[in-house]
């Protein structure tokens, strides 16, 4: 259970046409990070980013409870083949850390991971420390960055949506890193449940209630999740899904 890629990357101008059919005239200037390139070698791991890392979106990245984007390593064979792609090169997803052995099924909101040296020992090599937060929400950015339409939705529907981790020790980190499960204060909390509360079984009051009222869920998760409680209404994911504007 390692980190097996680290990337980074700035926010950008970039030219491409929205893939979403029903979106023709949108305009073919976006502005994004979700471009990311693999790094060798020590970077250092923030509060709030790694190094050399910047999100264009700070409403909806960034941030302490965000501060890292994973994902797993074990989903590319899947897109691969259901896209038919030859190839799809670690930080596809916009991820900062590519990840081997943890999914969704198995981590938890929660999750206290060391991230130790190569030979396995928790925390020598580093000292950092991270905790998972929330599963990710993919958006719109996503697809028009591989110009595949139903991308998005895709990833939502199959749950191979990936995670982020808050950072609770700062240090230097780097690929091959092991990654040490210290912590598991809540094991029914998978982020595969997550997924399934937030975007399928909307209505599943008392199971979305246990979620909202867990402390270690991010702020922002847990503001959606006690609003829905209380309007039973749950929120709109076109701006997410599709964007809002011609120039976003």
């Amino acid at each position: 259970m390692k980190i097996v890629s680290i990337q980074v990357g700035q926010p950008q101008a970039l030219q491409s046409p929205d893939p979403v059919k029903t979106k023709p005239s949108r305009d073919t200037s976006w502005f994004s990070a979700i471009s990311k390139t693999p790094v060798e070698g020590p970077r250092f791991l923030g509060l709030t980013n790694l190094a050399d890392d910047a999100q264009a979106d700070l409403k909806n990245h960034g941030g302490p409870d965000k501060a890292v984007c994973a994902y797993a390593h074990e989903h590319y064979a899947h897109w691969q083949s259901h896209y038919a792609l030859p190839e799809l090169p670690h930080g596809a997803f916009g991820e900062n850390f590519t990840t081997l052995g943890w999914q969704e099924a198995i981590l938890c909101i929660g999750d206290t991971l060391a991230v130790g040296n190569a030979e396995g020992n928790a925390g020598e090599a580093s000292g950092v420390v991270v905790q998972v937060s929330q599963p990710r929400q993919p958006c719109w950015k996503l697809a028009r960055h591989w110009q595949i339409d139903d991308l998005v939705h895709q990833v939502q529907t199959i749950g191979y949506t990936g995670w982020y981790f808050r950072v609770l020790q700062e240090g230097m980190v780097q690929a091959g890193d092991q990654l040490h499960l210290v912590e598991r204060p809540y094991p029914h909390l998978t982020l595969a449940e997550a997924n399934r509360l937030m975007h399928h079984d909307k209505d599943d009051w008392d199971a979305i209630a246990v979620l909202a009222a867990c402390p270690l869920l991010s702020a922002s998760w847990r503001n959606n999740l006690t609003h829905r409680l209380r309007t039973h209404a749950p929120a709109t994911i076109t701006d997410r899904l599709f964007g809002v504007s011609p120039s976003q």
